[in-house]
């Protein structure tokens, strides 16, 4: 069975305004002391001191997922509140934050984070989006980039999905997916270009480089591509999961998107190229209006029911769901979904009764109970 690996950002928040709290430093500290995980699960730093992360050990079944990720969002909480913080599952923050970095983040002359805050200025420098990245196994980089090219057309589907942050700096900014909106402002993002092979996604990042825009070509910020430290596919199209069961059915439907590639590619069927105006506007698209509003389906350049694409991706996945027995699971938690709302959906509704109400909402859905 593929293996999945989820990391999943958190951000750290006063438990009683929440306002972020900048100890990501303190919290980690506290964290290696006290909290054991599953073997292979981490924790690490993230971008900003207001935000941390929950790494997955490689999971092979749904329940072996449900384990890892709860035990770190319950790890971490613990460690959280050790420092008079919490930890929430939210794709923006609630209200107006303090800019970062702060006293508890001191980068030194090589640090990554502190050349990505040196290169991007302005846009980085208040960045507290989280989101919810999915590794998948694959069997080399040209498979990798391979499936990287199937799976363009699902990605506006699976942020749909997951839209989860419709705030910024306390109001409503209309979209499900505000943090989708903040990354686009990073250059090259959005569904990667189609790439023929491994060499040619490599030319690329390396005149991205050159061109000064990225880091170095261990960075880029498309929504799929091939991990530069594991044999996987990368999918970060989501905002964080307000929920476990939210980060799982990412997680599942992933994992099938690139077995059913790969079933495709043992088939010699390769992807479709994707016109880049459409897909971008596929994924507009749906960080605007995640499952309430209309789509774009970004093969036939047009627009289309929301429900339409979701239908369409349970029909492309349903084989490889069936196969790794997860199908029943994925139709329930859908099911679960539409019932009740995106997390966006679910942050406006409790919004009606003030920031408090959101945060109180946020900080018992992140942390399952149990």
């Amino acid at each position: 069975m593929t293996g999945i690996g989820v990391e999943e950002e958190f951000l750290l928040v006063d438990p009683r305004t929440g306002v972020s709290c900048p100890r990501a430093e303190a919290v980690l500290e506290r964290h290696r002391v006290c909290c054991p995980l599953p073997d292979g699960a981490a924790v690490h730093r993230e971008l900003r001191p207001t935000q941390i992360e929950a790494a997955t050990g490689v999971c092979e079944t749904a329940d072996e997922l449900y384990e890892h990720l709860s035990a770190g969002r319950r790890s971490l909480a613990e460690a959280a509140a050790g420092e008079d913080c919490a930890i929430i599952a939210s794709g923006t923050p609630l209200c107006p934050s303090p800019l970062c970095p702060s006293p508890d983040r001191d980068y030194g002359a090589g640090d990554r984070f502190g050349k990505v805050d040196a290169l991007y200025a302005g846009v980085v420098k208040a960045y507290e989006a989280c989101g919810c990245h999915v590794h998948i196994g694959v069997p080399d980089r040209e498979t990798a980039i391979a499936v990287v090219n199937h799976l363009g057309e699902w990605l506006p589907t699976l942020l749909a999905l997951s839209g989860n942050s419709p705030f910024e700096g306390g109001r409503d900014t209309g979209y499900d997916s505000w943090r989708m909106v903040e990354q686009s402002r990073f250059p090259g993002s959005g569904i990667a270009p189609y790439f023929a092979d491994a060499a040619g996604y490599e030319e690329q990042v390396g005149k991205l480089v050159d061109c000064g825009v990225l880091v170095d070509d261990n960075q880029t910020f498309w929504l799929a591509r091939p991990s530069t430290r594991w044999p996987t596919v990368e999918v970060r199209v989501a905002d964080t999961a307000s929920t476990v069961d939210e980060a799982v059915l990412q997680g599942l439907l992933t994992r099938a998107l690139v077995r059913t590639a790969l079933a495709d590619l043992d088939h010699g069927t390769e992807a479709v190229p994707l016109d880049p105006q459409i897909a971008a506007a596929a994924v507009w698209s749906a960080a605007r209006h995640g499952l309430s509003g209309p789509a774009v389906d970004p093969v036939a350049g047009k627009p289309v029911p929301v429900g339409d694409r979701v239908a369409a991706l349970l029909t492309r996945t349903e084989q490889a769901l069936e196969d790794t027995g997860d199908l029943g699971l994925v139709r329930t938690l859908l099911g679960k979904l539409e019932r009740e709302g995106t997390g966006a959906e679910r942050q406006r509704r409790a919004a009606a009764d003030g920031e408090v109400a959101v945060l109180r909402m946020l900080t018992e859905e992140t942390v399952p109970h149990g």
